[in-house]
C-alpha cells in the first residue's frame, strides 16, 4: 500500500510527472475547476456523460484507490460526498452516479471519482454510455453554476 508514500509535494510532483490531472491540479493545464481545497481538486470532465460530469481527484498523485493512504481516504471521500450533494442541487438534477475505475477503463493514471448528474429517462443504462462534447460556452457556464453552489458549502459542515 502507500505506507512508504512521499510526504512532500516535490516528490509528489515527480511521481506525477506527465500526468494530465497533476497538471490541472498544479494550474499548468487548463481545466474547468469547480471546487478545490487542500485535499482535492474537482473539475468538469472535458467529454462528459452529461453537463456537470465532475471528476474529483486527490491533489497528491496516486494511481488507484488502493494507493490512497488510510489516513487520506476519509478526507477524500468526504469531499466526493459533498460534490455528490452539490452537483444535483446546482444543476437541477434528480441525483448522481458516483464511480471509480481502478486500472481497467481508467483513462488517466491518477485516482479520480466520477460524479455524474442523473435524471430519470436520461438514457444511461448499464456501464457503456456515450460521451458528448460541451457546446461552445456550455462548459464555462456549467462550471460557473457549480462554483457558485460550492461557494455556499463547507466540507466540514456537510451531511
Amino acid at each position: 500500500m502507500a505506507d512508504d508514500r512521499p510526504d512532500d509535494r516535490v516528490a509528489d510532483r515527480a511521481a506525477g510527472a506527465g500526468c494530465v490531472f497533476c497538471e490541472i491540479v498544479a494550474g499548468d493545464r487548463p481545466g474547468e475547476i469547480v471546487y478545490a481545497d487542500d485535499v482535492v481538486v474537482a473539475f468538469l470532465d472535458h467529454i462528459p456523460l452529461f453537463p456537470g460530469h465532475t471528476l474529483v481527484v486527490p491533489r497528491r498523485h496516486v494511481v488507484t484507490l488502493p494507493d490512497l493512504a488510510d489516513d487520506e481516504v476519509g478526507a477524500f471521500f468526504r469531499r466526493v460526498r459533498v460534490v455528490a450533494d452539490v452537483v444535483p442541487t446546482a444543476l437541477d438534477a434528480e441525483g448522481t452516479f458516483v464511480a471509480n475505475n481502478n486500472v481497467v477503463s481508467q483513462s488517466v493514471a491518477h485516482l479520480h471519482v466520477h460524479v455524474v448528474p442523473r435524471r430519470r429517462g436520461d438514457g444511461l443504462r448499464g456501464f457503456f454510455w456515450p460521451r458528448h462534447r460541451y457546446a461552445d460556452g456550455e462548459m464555462a457556464s456549467t462550471g460557473d453554476l457549480l462554483r457558485r453552489a460550492f461557494a455556499t458549502v463547507s466540507v466540514d459542515d456537510a451531511p
